[in-house]
């Protein structure tokens, strides 16, 4: 789109603003709701379409479930989230905090999980009365057509909510120009880095969701079986294309022959083929570049001493189609180790204990997840406040659940994404002390 009328649609939607605004809550949930309503009725469509687009098999159903759970949350929480805080409703004053919407929410869309990703903003936008502007993925325009199909189909006007195409250059003028007062991106540390270059000095509030390397840790207590099946699929699943995807697993001395000897047995049984085919349990990865800088890193760790547990499957062509790996042998020298993979890869190291654990947990420029696998919850509270991450999970991985705040530390970025706490990154505080009783000429 050209930048004039970029700029333009932007003015448009602060110009439609205060009207959205002006609808009664209700009415603006209940016209959220009926446009996931309307995505939802094309969910086998979803699901060809994605796998053409980003290569996700259709075995998996496309992603309607997730996005009608997180827009449902969202829209159960509103009135929690955007209630008043009264501090005093007395004979003499009226104090309180209300919440505003911010006007102009600017959503950047990552192209991995499309609808998902997109919808934790969408929804609570919408519903506190910003007006939104979605720029999606390269890799997944066609999710933003139907999006914008489907909230239009169902009475959202259309400068309320509008989807652009936008090139790198278009976006940073319409930042800088303040056409928005939130900017949500969630994508590559890079890209952050630019979202916040072009708001530089305009106080636009930029939230960001970037890069991950999440660690599983595997204690001595776990069930085995169920941390080998849930943490491999949790770094295999979608090619390993997955904001909180595992990339890293530690293991305690005692559980690591046999979890490492369980996880190479699954993941030689995945099927690495067409993603239209139903019989396909991991698709190509989205793009040629992703593939070969999973390939760099698996190249490197090899040459460095690491061993390679999956030998190359008949399906791999060199270029998107990747063959699943394991690797030990592994240290943090690695890049495999460091830097964010973001595919079917993942190293797995001993360790001796918690302490060791938690070390190498922390040893990361990412926080956005950890898994840790126990029977101990006491233990998983006190390993949870020592390791530097948004969200602790025990005994699951790589699952967003709407009513918490999604968020991260670190080179991950600052977001406030879902549960109550979005409504409140979405709106402004406005305070009103109210005196209800004129004062005389000699009090204040």
């Amino acid at each position: 789109m050209a930048a004039d009328l970029a700029h333009a649609a932007a003015s448009r939607a602060r110009a439609a603003q205060p009207a959205w605004a002006a609808r009664p809550l209700d009415k603006r949930i209940a016209l959220v709701l009926a446009a996931v309503a309307e995505v939802g009725k094309t969910t086998d469509r979803m699901a060809v379409e994605l796998a053409n687009q980003m290569g996700r098999p259709v075995r998996y159903g496309g992603e309607f479930g997730g996005f009608a759970e997180r827009a449902g949350k969202m829209a159960e929480l509103a009135e929690e989230g955007l209630a008043p805080l009264v501090i005093e409703d007395s004979d003499s004053f009226l104090r309180q905090i209300l919440r505003e919407p911010q006007g102009v929410v600017f959503v950047v869309a990552p192209w991995n999980y499309p609808y998902m990703t997109a919808i934790n903003t969408i929804a609570p936008a919408l519903i506190a009365g910003n007006t939104v502007v979605l720029k999606h993925a390269a890799q997944t325009l066609l999710v933003g057509e139907r999006l914008a199909e489907a909230f239009h189909a169902v009475g959202v006007p259309a400068d309320v909510f509008q989807n652009l195409v936008l090139d790198h250059d278009t976006t940073a003028q319409l930042i800088a120009a303040r056409a928005f007062d939130v900017v949500n991106f969630t994508g590559s540390v890079g890209g952050g880095r630019a979202m916040e270059r072009a708001a530089a000095g305009t106080f636009t509030q930029v939230a960001t969701e970037l890069g991950g390397k999440d660690p599983g840790y595997v204690r001595a207590d776990a069930d085995l079986d169920a941390a080998v099946d849930t943490l491999i699929d949790g770094a295999m699943f979608n090619s390993g294309q997955c904001c909180c995807g595992i990339e890293r697993i530690y293991v305690h001395d005692s559980l690591y022959d046999a979890f490492v000897d369980k996880a190479v047995a699954l993941v030689k049984g995945y099927r690495l083929g067409n993603p239209l085919d139903e019989e396909t349990t991991i698709g190509p990865m989205a793009h040629v570049r992703f593939a070969a800088e999973a390939r760099a890193q698996i190249s490197e760790a090899v040459a460095a001493g690491a061993m390679a547990h999956i030998a190359p499957f008949a399906e791999d062509d060199g270029a998107a189609y990747l063959t699943p790996q394991i690797l030990t042998a592994v240290t943090h020298d690695m890049r495999v180790m460091r830097d964010e993979t973001f595919g079917p890869v993942v190293g797995i190291m001993a360790v001796k204990d918690d302490a060791e654990a938690i070390q190498r947990i922390n040893d990361s420029d990412f926080g956005l997840t950890v898994s840790l696998w126990t029977r101990d919850v006491q233990a998983a509270l006190d390993i949870g406040a020592k390791v530097q991450t948004g969200t602790v999970f025990m005994n699951r991985c790589d699952y967003l659940d709407p009513a918490l705040c999604w968020t991260g530390c670190k080179d991950t970025g600052r977001g406030t994404g879902l549960s109550v706490l979005a409504y409140h990154a979405l709106t402004r505080p406005k305070s009103y002390h109210l005196k209800k009783v004129c004062p005389d000429a000699t009090q204040r």
